[in-house]
């Protein structure tokens, strides 16, 4: 590899360094979670490599589904991970549409099916966490100085806590001392502020998107192959090589009976020495009794490498600031919202000749979000075997939450 761990993880500190003061934590007093996506392109030559952070996202918090919105224009989820790979779609968006307009694309080269593109040889994707993605629950490793201080016959295993619930109608938590305390690898719902989520766990996501890729099923008409992630870095934590791997690679090892072009490609896991300075240990160090109780960040930053708005931050699922007599309005959306990237999607398809347009959208009635995510007959075909083979009980929103247009 022409890249560390170290050198990756470096990158996405500085890069959120460098970004405005909106939407950041409070040094001391708030503490959040970060993550990245990486594009990386190789020279001719393969010698050297080009690391560019093409999405970056904050965030802890998800909403409750009692205020789930019809209308596409609320972000349900605003974990650092999902906010991250929800502003490489957008990234991803823009450069198809240089792509399909006869423009540049960086990313993307024609393909052999008709309206087909494929992502160039020498580029490829990694993920960047500062956090274990496992929302809690994972096998406690030791520091050096706590391994020095244990007799080297005795090895102590736990697992973190997590306030993530196991989804509804599976097993549950037997709620046992130590490492008895929770069941690994069942699908999670993360907790939201006294109100249940739909929102799976950004394990169980990262799970899926090994299978049938990050770029969602919008894009995939436009795709000859998914888009996997090539690895995944997780920063400075307590880490658990083994559970990472379980979670992430394992628990789909053996889904078969996929599409053409999708198959289960785990990404290498590797771990940074580097840690992020607004983490919660780190916050914690730096805290001081007059600033109060240590809390999370309620805003969320998504930042992505498009040309025009490219910071976007939001509270709550909406933009960050705006007043109640602007919501449910274009005003009040985020970038990354549902609604806003079909929008980004039907602009792709205006752009796309009759005659490149792909299969999947030609001869068909489709007006809704719904109606254009299930005409990705590939990728619905993938989802369904997954879901069959490893995820039975994933909760899926409403279709009645995705009739927007």
């Amino acid at each position: 590899m022409m890249w560390s761990a170290d050198e990756i993880a470096s990158l996405c500190y500085d890069h959120f360094n460098k970004l405005p003061k909106r939407g950041k934590p409070e040094a001391g007093r708030e503490w959040t979670l970060l993550a990245a996506v990486l594009q990386l392109t190789h020279s001719p030559d393969y010698k050297t490599v080009n690391k560019q952070i093409v999405s970056l996202g904050t965030g802890t918090k998800c909403i409750g589904k009692s205020v789930m919105s019809a209308n596409g224009d609320i972000v349900n989820d605003s974990h650092a991970e999902v906010i991250a790979r929800r502003g490489c779609v957008r990234y991803l968006m823009d450069q198809l549409y240089g792509a399909v307009s006869g423009k540049s694309s960086a990313v993307f080269r024609p393909g052999t099916d008709r309206g087909q593109w494929l992502v160039k040889p020498e580029v490829s994707f990694l993920f960047f966490t500062s956090q274990t993605p496992l929302d809690g629950v994972e096998q406690k490793s030791t520091t050096e100085n706590e391994e020095r201080s244990q007799s080297e016959d005795i090895l102590k295993h736990d697992l973190h806590r997590t306030g993530a619930k196991c989804v509804p109608q599976g097993p549950t938590d037997p709620l046992q001392p130590g490492p008895l305390y929770h069941n690994t690898g069942l699908l999670r719902l993360k907790p939201g502020r006294g109100d249940a989520t739909l929102s799976l766990s950004c394990s169980d996501k990262l799970a899926r998107w090994g299978v049938l890729g990050f770029q969602g099923a919008l894009l995939s008409h436009y795709l000859q192959k998914p888009i996997y992630f090539s690895a995944v870095v997780v920063g400075k934590c307590s880490y658990s090589h083994q559970a990472i791997e379980r979670a992430l690679n394992t628990r789909c090892a053996h889904v078969t009976g996929l599409p053409s072009g999708f198959f289960v490609d785990p990404p290498k896991l590797l771990q940074s020495c580097l840690e992020f300075t607004y983490n919660h240990t780190h916050t914690e160090v730096q805290h001081t009794h007059v600033q109060g109780k240590i809390s999370p960040c309620g805003a969320a930053i998504s930042w992505c490498a498009v040309s025009q708005q490219p910071l976007d931050v939001t509270a709550n699922g909406y933009k960050q600031g705006v007043t109640k007599k602007v919501l449910g309005t274009p005003k009040a959306r985020s970038l990354i919202s549902k609604v806003e990237l079909f929008h980004s999607f039907l602009k792709l398809v205006a752009v796309t000749k009759q005659t490149q347009l792909p299969e999947t959208l030609c001869g068909k009635e489709l007006r809704t979000y719904w109606d254009y995510k299930q005409a990705a007959g590939p990728y619905q075909q993938a989802w369904t075997q997954l879901q069959l083979q490893a995820f039975p009980l994933w909760c899926r929103s409403p279709r009645e939450l995705l009739l927007f247009h």
